[in-house]
């Protein structure tokens, strides 16, 4: 995968944690509104939170072959504070790690002893998103066409995220939420060529006194900085 298709997946997560913490009620449908509202109950007074997940991507081909034909498995955990901090620390199949502090995101990689660092502001229309969340969006709605895939069944709701402006590559996200505790399970994003990347998240962790300076990489000696553009 591609550093910028790399960087790009997470900050679509990002949107979706924010979208979770500043979601709003919804209108004229009884069954996501509830689902709306039990997740801003969930997570909307939450200081931060830490969440294991699992990736895997999967091909439009390789759909075709069957469930059990999946690529690039990867493990590890988000750290997350309002409104826009983000650590992404991958455990497996390598160590690496996403930080974030809104400003400056960096992509350290300790095998091959690099970090890259991007300016915030070249991710273009994904951060302008962001950034009308961080400067107040209240409704998921105003950013995203939400619908309900299908009735509630087996205890969860399915819930589809089209971004109302058009995303390079992205054409759709999917949300599955546990239906008593409105907790996250999976989220997939599935881009116009028919790939999903799906992360399955485990259960979260409240946390408390996460300090900005957590969201910002302090580079190891021995480990080249190469500054990156995102185009």
């Amino acid at each position: 995968m591609s550093s910028k298709r790399y960087i790009l997946i997470f900050f679509l997560l990002l949107c979706v944690f924010l979208s979770w913490f500043n979601t709003g009620t919804a209108c004229g449908n009884e069954p996501l509104t509830d689902a709306l509202n039990g997740i801003l109950k969930t997570y909307g007074d939450l200081p931060g939170l830490s969440v294991p997940y699992q990736r895997e991507i999967i091909t439009k081909s390789m759909a075709i072959l069957g469930d059990d034909i999946k690529t690039d498995i990867a493990s590890g955990t988000f750290i997350f504070k309002p409104p826009y901090y983000l650590k992404v620390l991958q455990d497996l199949p390598e160590e690496e790690s996403i930080t974030t502090d809104g400003q400056t995101i960096w992509w350290y990689i300790p095998e091959e002893k690099v970090v890259y660092r991007y300016p915030a502001g070249e991710l273009g229309k994904e951060l302008l998103l962001l950034s009308n969340i961080f400067n107040g969006l209240s409704h998921v709605t105003d950013g995203f066409d939400v619908t309900l895939e299908k009735p509630p069944d087996k205890g969860e709701y399915n819930l589809k995220l089209t971004p109302k402006e058009t995303w390079e590559e992205i054409d759709h996200i999917s949300l599955t939420v546990n239906s008593d505790s409105y907790a996250i399970l999976v989220v997939e994003v599935h881009n116009l060529l028919g790939t999903v990347t799906g992360f399955k998240l485990g259960d979260f962790s409240a946390e408390e006194g996460l300090e900005k300076d957590f969201f910002e990489l302090e580079i190891p000696d021995g480990v080249e900085l190469i500054e990156e553009e995102y185009d």
